[in-house]
């Protein structure tokens, strides 16, 4: 169970004004963050070999750095429902040390060892071409998993006690470094896209990371350090069994990246589907994030008297704003301009990425259902539950990709996309079972 709310003046209902002030600083972050992978990629189109670059980064280098860092993506959830006390605090920061030196570690096996050709050529098969870009992608990117980790542990416990502005403040810094390092590369314009678009994404979570370092240190002293112990202590087993099914959730859900690839490997356009993939990922990862947002505002308001239709209301305004905004740009020339302009995307190419946004139109929308669901059951701690659900949509994402490979027709992004959808509708449909119970106890509890 969370504890009353701490991080904001009580008041007896919460309304969609509150849940709104709540969201926007965080929203705003992950808007920002968003940013990133169209500006990483609009900055490599028009960088030397354009489309190997791309395919390298969208085909090996962010779902390999992505699987890596799964076991650490929830730490913000985690922080956020436990960090109460100077003791859990403490013993939190404790296990995410230890995870930063063992991921690392396995990162820096994959990029500089013979493995990473057992991984992306065998395992992955992605065209040869790209397997040495991707290589030197990967080797710069080896401190972003330990960067990732710290900031978001740190970001937890500022939304917990009232401070989610400075998460937004982090993202500026992110955002700066990478607008500095990707300037840097177009100025010179001959070092290959790959190591620009890398070094960007580096340096960003790197600056982020260290920001976060910083802003948290008043909070811990005012608020965490100063707060009265809990009245049954965080011990590394209760922390364990809440975390580690959390941590399974984005674990199995990016498993799905490295799937996508070695699916669209095998399927007709590979070359030119592995170079838009990210491309098309960044728009709809934009317009996600939003919804991302909303899983923690759940996790820290929805025991609030009124909560529950307050938080509902919200969902389902976000989640209709969202998807038709993705219809906005796939059916406009908002599209056009966003992919041959911003993008620099080759005339087919831009074609092939705005036929795949109408793929990929619900996806937005599921994200903002997906969080209100997992929100719930983060707060009843009832993590086994979104494991669960992610193994579904593994399940579902997994029989789409096959089906399109033994088709062999149709244009692996196309497939990709597709299985992407299908897989978060069963997600959605299976937390959204399993969280109805806790639901209805919240509403039975409230005014």
């Amino acid at each position: 169970m969370s504890t009353p709310d701490i991080d904001n003046p009580p008041r007896p209902f919460l309304t969609g004004a509150a849940v709104f002030r709540t969201w926007w600083p965080l929203a705003a972050s992950w808007m920002m963050m968003g940013l990133e992978l169209p500006l990483v990629s609009a900055t490599m189109a028009r960088l030397p070999d354009p489309r190997i670059s791309l395919a390298a980064y969208g085909g090996v280098v962010f779902p390999i750095s992505l699987v890596i860092e799964g076991p650490i993506i929830m730490l913000l959830s985690a922080s956020t429902a436990m960090a109460r006390d100077r003791a859990s605090y403490r013993l939190m920061r404790r296990f995410v040390w230890q995870s930063i030196v063992a991921l690392t570690a396995l990162h820096a096996l994959v990029a500089f060892t013979p493995l990473y050709d057992v991984v992306a050529g065998q395992w992955l098969g992605v065209p040869p071409e790209t397997l040495e870009p991707g290589r030197m992608g990967l080797r710069i990117l080896t401190f972003w998993t330990g960067s990732i980790a710290y900031r978001r542990y740190q970001q937890g416990v500022l939304i917990r006690f009232g401070h989610s502005h400075r998460v937004g403040l982090g993202t500026i810094v992110r955002v700066l470094a990478n607008v500095v390092v990707l300037g840097a590369g177009l100025a010179h314009g001959g070092i290959p896209g790959i190591v620009v678009g890398a070094s960007a994404v580096a340096a960003g979570v790197l600056a982020e990371a260290v920001f976060m370092g910083f802003a948290v240190r008043p909070v811990l002293r005012d608020h965490v350090y100063t707060a009265p112990p809990e009245p049954v202590p965080l011990t590394l087993p209760v922390f364990l069994r809440f975390y580690v099914p959390l941590a399974l959730t984005p674990l199995i859900t990016l498993l799905s990246m490295p799937l996508v690839s070695a699916a669209i490997s095998r399927m007709p356009r590979a070359i030119d589907s592995l170079a838009v993939l990210p491309v098309v990922n960044g728009v709809v990862f934009l317009l996600r994030s939003l919804g991302f947002a909303f899983n923690e505002v759940v996790v820290a308001r929805v025991e609030r008297p009124g909560a529950v239709p307050a938080l509902r209301r919200f969902a389902l305004v976000l989640a209709a704003g969202v998807s038709a905004f993705l219809v906005l740009i796939a059916a406009t020339p908002v599209g056009e301009f966003w992919f041959a302009v911003l993008s620099a995307l080759a005339p087919d190419l831009v074609l092939l990425a705005r036929a795949a946004l109408w793929c990929a139109l619900i996806i937005p929308a599921l994200a903002v259902q997906q969080s209100w669901y997992q929100g719930i059951l983060v707060d009843r701690r009832d993590t086994r539950a979104i494991t669960e659900g992610v193994v579904v949509f593994l399940a579902v994402f997994g029989a789409v990709l096959a089906a399109g490979m033994a088709d062999g027709t149709l244009t692996g992004l196309y497939v990709g996309i597709l299985a992407m959808t299908a897989g978060c509708v069963a997600q959605n449909l299976w937390m959204r079972s399993r969280s109805r119970p806790f639901l209805a106890e919240l509403e039975r509890a409230g005014p």
